[in-house]
């Protein structure tokens, strides 16, 4: 049986003890050459996958919000937006550290908004 790409690099990375430079050409599907605007991202892990999305909700909705929170008024409870891609990575090193780095990104705002408070 035959190694599979991913094995055949990390064996000759072991060997040569650096990483080897690879020209990767993908070709678009559908609509994939188009550039996706999004304001919106959320992380999910689950089973071993890291699942990333990105979504755009329209910013005159995300204002109506900013302001009825600022007026302590009626949120609510939930809002629509369009999702504009989603990704699917296998929770290896590189994923696992940008989580742990987006985490401790959230931790200081969380702080910050209790001693506000």
């Amino acid at each position: 049986m035959a190694d599979k790409p991913e094995q055949q690099t990390a064996k000759l990375e072991q060997q040569t003890g650096k990483a080897t430079p690879l020209n990767v050409r993908l070709a678009p599907r559908d609509h994939a050459d188009q550039p996706v605007l999004a304001n919106y991202s959320a992380a999910h892990v689950a089973q071993g996958i890291a699942y990333l999305e990105f979504g755009f909700i329209e910013p005159g909705l995300l204002n109506a919000v900013v302001r009825a929170a600022k007026a302590n008024g009626p949120l609510p409870k939930a809002v629509q937006g369009r999702l504009a891609s989603r990704v699917a990575m296998p929770l290896d090193q590189q994923v696992q550290q940008l989580l742990v780095s987006l985490r401790g990104r959230q931790a200081p705002q969380k702080a910050e908004q209790k001693g506000q408070a």
